[in-house]
């Protein structure tokens, strides 16, 4: 067995689909535990802190969305959704409001599994390429420290979830190359697109990238759109200095 040192929490309304994951994820190394519901879930991730959610979306008293909303307001955690709802558009929304990734109902417990290691796999791994020995790569006034993975503009700290940070480094360290939607999703996810809406996957997660990098976010300058390829990021510089702490 591997010897994991996560902590995952599982919120689901359904006590088998709990007892389930429980099991399954406790036999490969996780440490796990769990809730009811939305309001549940709060509690407990303030409590255990754990490293990875996977969270329902149709729960009482606060569901998913509600719940994934609430967490994004102080916690970058990484967030895989279950939904039985089949539509992209509904499995869009969640990506919009800060999932990492989604899962449609009824799925595979080693699919999850799958899902939750490349998830934590791509957390822990800073660097995709080579990067400057202080770690710091400058696009304009956007500066993202590849060390402690922070990114800064105009001197100030900028919060991402774990995926936007994981895909500005890729794009950063291949800055003036243009990246396939595919290999991004590849990068990023660890699975290659099975059907073109997989690929809206990438597009939501750079639209949240450039809402909180762009000065003007519908006209973008950092990240430039590629048609028919994918997306590049402005040509990066290294830098020797150290990003001052923001607090």
């Amino acid at each position: 067995m591997v010897n994991h040192t996560e902590k995952i929490l599982v919120v689901d309304d359904e006590p088998a689909v709990r007892r389930i994951l429980q099991t399954r994820l406790s036999m490969v190394g996780y440490d796990v535990v769990s809730a009811c519901n939305g309001e549940q879930c709060l509690e407990v991730f303030a409590r255990e802190t754990p490293d990875l959610v996977v969270l329902d979306v149709m729960m009482p008293n606060g569901d998913g969305y509600y719940t994934c909303q609430e967490l994004r307001k102080y916690s970058d955690v990484p967030i895989i959704m279950l939904t039985a709802l089949g539509d992209v558009a509904d499995r869009i929304t969640g990506l919009q409001i800060g999932a990492d990734d989604y899962l449609v109902k009824p799925f595979s417990p080693k699919e999850l599994e799958a899902r939750i290691s490349t998830v934590l796999r791509r957390l822990k791994k800073h660097n995709h390429v080579t990067v400057p020995d202080s770690g710091i790569i400058q696009v304009g006034e956007l500066q993202i420290d590849t060390n402690k993975r922070r990114v800064y503009l105009n001197n100030e700290l900028v919060r991402l979830t774990g995926k936007e940070y994981n895909l500005l480094e890729l794009l950063a360290t291949h800055s003036g190359e243009s990246i396939s939607r595919t290999e991004i999703l590849k990068q990023i996810w660890g699975y290659a697109p099975q059907r073109h809406g997989d690929l809206r996957v990438v597009d939501v997660h750079v639209s949240r990238l450039r809402s909180k990098i762009e000065t003007d976010p519908k006209n973008p300058e950092l990240i430039i759109t590629e048609r028919g390829t994918g997306y590049l990021l402005q040509r990066a510089i290294a830098v020797n200095q150290t990003v001052s702490e923001v607090t």
